[in-house]
C-alpha cells in the first residue's frame, strides 16, 4: 500500500528538474534537531558518511560541505565539526543530486551542503554527559565550545574533556575446545574498557587577497585501558589480559579560497600531522592453568609508533558557461612511520617479522573532471585522476617501489521528472595502503594472537560500475536503491608471513576477486499515515564476494566482509512541548577472518537504543537515551589449527559468548549568546 503510494506520488513529468534539494532549516523544526549533524541524519535521500582514516584529502573526504567547502582538518573529524554547529545556526540544507557544475562532488554522486546563517551573533555552548552502566560503570564528558564574528573575521574554539565506556565488552562465558579426545573447558569472563579524550580545537576565517583563509588547529590525547579476566572452573585458575593503548596528536591546517576571475576559482589546502602512539599488552596465567589451557604462562607485547603527515592540495574551477565547468589541480603528500615492537612470550624473547620499520611515502596526484549539463533533465561527469608514489622500508624491512595509477570515472545522471533520478557510474579506485598494516600488531594476547607486519603490500585495486534509482515523494519523502559490482585485482587479504620464530599471520596480496552489493535507503515521513511529526528511516545492504584463498585454494568470501546490514531510525516530533522521542535498531551482523591457520568469527546480535529530548527554551536541551536496551550479545569463535588449514588438524575451537552491558546517558546542553 505505502508502495503503491509512493508511485502514485511522482509529480508532473516535464516540470523544471532540481539538481539541488533545498530542506530549509524549518523543514526539521518537528523532529527538534539540536546539532546539524541531527539534521542530516533527517534528511531525505542522504545517508552521511564522515569519510575515510586515510592519508590525504582526496581519499579522506566525507560527503559533506559546509557553506559550500569541505572542513581543512582531520584530526577534527567531520562528525565532530557537525556536532559543533547548532541547529540554530543553520539555514538550509543543500542536497546536490548526480553532480552540477561548479561543484566539486569529490567522486561521490551525492553531497550535502550545510548552510550557515550569517546574521547569527556569537555563541558559546556547554554540553555535559552522564553515562551509568547497570553494572555500575560509570562516565561523562563536558565539552564547551564558543564561536564570534568580528566584522569580516570568525572564531571557533572547542575544548573537550571525555571518558568513553567500551561498548564491546562485557561478561560472559568462554569455552574451549579441543581436537578430537582432547576435551574441554569453561570459564567465566569479564572485561572492561574505558578511553580518556582530552581535546582542543580553534580555528579562524577571515578575508585575505580577494578571498578568505581558515587556520585551524587541534590537539588531542586519548588513552585507553581495559581488561580481561577469563576465571576457569573446576579447577580454580585464572588468566588476566591488561591491555592499554596511549594515542596523541596535532594538527596545523589552512584553507584558501579566492575567485581569480568572474569564472574561474581557487581552493588550496595545506595541513600537517604529527602523532605518536604507544600499545603495550600484557597477558598473565600460571603454570597449572596454562598446562590446562595450553595458552603461555605469561606474554609481553610493546609496539610505539611515531608517525606525520604532509599535505599540499589546489583546486582550480572553470565555469566555461553556466552548464558546463572544469575542475583540475593537484596534491602531494609526504608520510612517514617509524615503529618499534617487542614481544616475550614466558618471558623469552619472539622474533616478528616487520617488528621494527621506517616507512617514507611520497605520493602526487593530478586530476582534471570536466561537469557538463547537457539537458535540464540529464548530467554528465568524466574525471581522470593521475596517481604516483613513491614507498620505502628500512629497519627489518628493506625495499623501495614506486607506483602509477590511473583513475578514470564517468558518471551520468537522468532525471526523467521532478520525483526520479537514475544514475550510472563506472570508476576505477585505488585503495590506499593502511601504514598499520606494514608493522606487528596485538590482536589481544589472551588469544595467543599477534599478526606480523608486511611493507611490501600493494594497494588493491577494482573498477566498480554503479546503478542508482532514487525517488523523491509526499514531502521529505525518498527512497534510494543502488546496486554494485567490483571488479577486484591484487585484493590485500591474510597471508602466513614466515620468521625465525614461526610463521604468523599478515595482510598481503591474493589476486584477483568479485564483490557485488546491493543498497537501499529509505525516508518516510509519517504525516500521511495519521502520525503527525513522525519519521521513520532505514538502511539496509547485501554483499556477496568471491576470492581464492592462499592457503587453501578454495573459493571463499573476502575477510572481515559483512554479509549484510540493516539499520532503522524512528523519530517522533512533539512541537507542542518542544520535544522528540525515538529509537533506533541496528540488525545483527556476522564478520570472518580467514587466517593461514585458523578461521575467527566475530558475531554481534541486534542492538536497541531509546531516547527522549526536551528543549524548555531555545538555549536550553536535555536529552536521556537508554543505550542498548535488548542487551546486545557479542560471539567471538575462533578455530586454531597446528598449522596451515590446508594441511594440519584442528588444535582447538574457542567460543566467548559476551554480554554488552545496558547504560543510561543523560546529555544537558545550554547555550549562552
Amino acid at each position: 500500500m505505502i508502495v503503491a503510494a509512493v508511485i502514485a506520488a511522482a509529480p508532473t513529468p516535464g516540470a523544471a528538474i532540481p539538481h539541488v534539494i533545498t530542506y530549509p532549516a524549518a523543514f526539521f523544526a518537528p523532529t527538534g534537531p539540536t546539532t546539524a549533524l541531527d539534521m542530516l541524519q533527517h534528511t531525505p535521500g542522504f545517508t552521511f558518511d564522515a569519510g575515510a582514516d586515510a592519508r590525504g584529502f582526496a581519499g579522506a573526504a566525507g560527503n559533506v560541505l559546509v557553506d559550500g567547502a569541505r572542513p581543512a582538518s582531520k584530526d577534527d573529524t567531520l562528525d565532530d565539526v557537525l556536532r559543533r554547529i547548532p541547529a540554530s545556526s543553520v539555514l538550509r540544507v543543500e542536497v546536490i543530486l548526480g553532480g552540477a557544475p561548479g561543484i566539486d562532488m569529490q567522486g561521490r554522486s551525492v553531497l550535502a551542503n550545510v548552510v550557515r546563517r550569517r546574521d547569527a551573533g556569537g555563541k558559546l555552548t556547554v554540553t555535559a554527559t552522564a553515562t551509568h552502566g547497570l553494572d555500575d560503570q560509570v562516565a561523562g564528558s563536558v565539552l564547551i565550545e564558543g564561536e564570534e564574528r568580528v566584522g569580516n573575521t570568525a572564531y571557533e574554539g572547542s575544548l573537550r574533556v571525555a571518558e568513553l565506556l567500551d561498548n564491546g565488552v562485557g561478561a560472559g562465558l568462554w569455552t574451549r575446545a579441543f581436537g578430537t579426545g582432547g576435551g574441554r573447558f569453561t570459564a567465566s569472563e569479564l572485561s572492561r574498557g574505558a578511553q580518556e579524550i582530552y581535546k582542543a580545537t580553534g580555528a579562524v576565517e577571515t578575508p585575505l587577497f580577494g578571498g578568505s583563509i581558515r587556520v585551524n588547529a587541534s590537539v588531542t590525547s586519548s588513552p585507553y585501558a581495559g581488561y580481561q579476566n577469563d576465571t576457569l572452573t573446576p579447577p580454580p585458575g585464572v588468566e588476566r589480559d591488561r591491555p592499554t593503548l596511549s594515542q596523541d596528536s596535532v594538527e596545523l591546517g589552512a584553507r584558501y579560497r579566492a575567485a581569480l576571475s568572474p569564472t574561474l576559482s581557487l581552493e588550496s589546502f595545506v595541513l600537517q600531522r604529527l602523532g605518536r602512539q604507544t600499545t603495550i599488552d600484557t597477558f598473565l596465567s600460571d603454570p597449572q592453568t596454562a598446562a590446562r589451557t595450553r595458552d603461555d604462562v605469561s606474554a609481553y607485547f610493546s609496539l610505539k609508533k611515531k608517525t606525520g603527515e604532509s599535505i599540499a592540495r589546489t583546486n582550480f574551477t572553470l565555469e566555461v558557461k553556466p552548464t558546463l565547468a572544469v575542475q583540475f589541480g593537484g596534491e602531494g603528500d609526504y608520510n612517514f612511520l617509524s615503529s618499534h615492537t617487542l614481544y616475550f612470550q614466558n618471558g623469552a624473547p619472539s622474533p616478528l617479522p616487520a617488528a621494527n620499520v621506517d616507512v617514507n611515502e611520497l605520493r602526487g596526484e593530478v586530476f582534471a573532471t570536466t561537469t557538463w549539463q547537457a539537458l535540464p533533465t540529464f548530467t554528465v561527469e568524466a574525471g581522470l585522476r593521475m596517481e604516483a608514489s613513491h614507498i620505502s622500508s628500512s629497519g627489518d624491512v628493506v625495499s623501495a617501489r614506486s607506483l602509477y595509477y590511473p583513475k578514470p570515472r564517468l558518471a551520468l545522471a537522468w532525471s526523467p521528472d521532478t520525483a526520479d533520478q537514475v544514475r550510472l557510474s563506472v570508476e576505477r579506485e585505488v585503495g590506499q595502503l593502511n601504514f598499520d598494516d606494514f608493522t606487528a600488531q596485538a590482536a589481544g594476547l589472551n588469544t595467543g594472537t599477534v599478526h606480523a607486519g608486511n611493507p611490501t603490500l600493494n594497494p588493491g585495486q577494482h573498477w566498480v560500475l554503479e546503478a542508482t534509482w532514487d525517488r523523491r515523494f509526499w514531502r521529505g519523502g525518498d527512497i534510494t536503491l543502488t546496486l554494485r559490482r567490483f571488479w577486484l585485482e591484487d585484493v590485500v587479504d591474510r597471508i602466513g608471513v614466515a620468521s625465525p620464530s614461526g610463521t604468523y599471520d599478515a595482510p598481503g596480496n591474493i589476486g584477483a576477486g568479485a564483490r557485488d552489493e546491493a543498497y537501499l535507503t529509505v525516508a518516510l515521513p509519517l504525516d500521511r499515515l495519521a502520525i503527525p511529526h513522525g519519521m521513520l528511516t532505514g538502511t539496509a545492504t547485501v554483499r556477496k564476494s568471491r576470492v581464492t584463498d592462499p592457503t587453501t585454494g578454495q573459493v571463499r568470501e573476502l575477510s572481515g566482509l559483512h554479509q549484510s546490514d540493516w539499520e532503522i531510525h524512528y523519530t517522533q516530533g512533539v512541537p507542542a512541548w518542544r520535544a522528540s522521542f525515538g529509537a533506533d535498531v541496528y540488525g545483527p551482523s556476522t564478520q570472518t577472518f580467514y587466517r593461514f591457520d585458523e578461521i575467527d568469527t566475530d558475531k554481534q546480535s541486534m542492538v536497541v537504543s531509546m531516547f527522549a529530548d526536551y528543549t524548555p527554551r531555545m538555549d536550553i536541551t536535555f536529552k536521556i537515551e537508554a543505550l542498548n536496551v535488548a542487551g546486545q550479545g557479542i560471539e567471538h569463535s575462533r578455530q586454531a589449527y597446528n598449522g596451515p588449514r590446508n594441511s594440519t588438524g584442528l588444535d582447538f575451537t574457542d567460543v566467548h559468548h559476551i554480554r554488552a552491558g545496558h547504560f543510561i546517558r543523560l546529555r544537558f546542553v545550554k547555550t549562552f549568546r
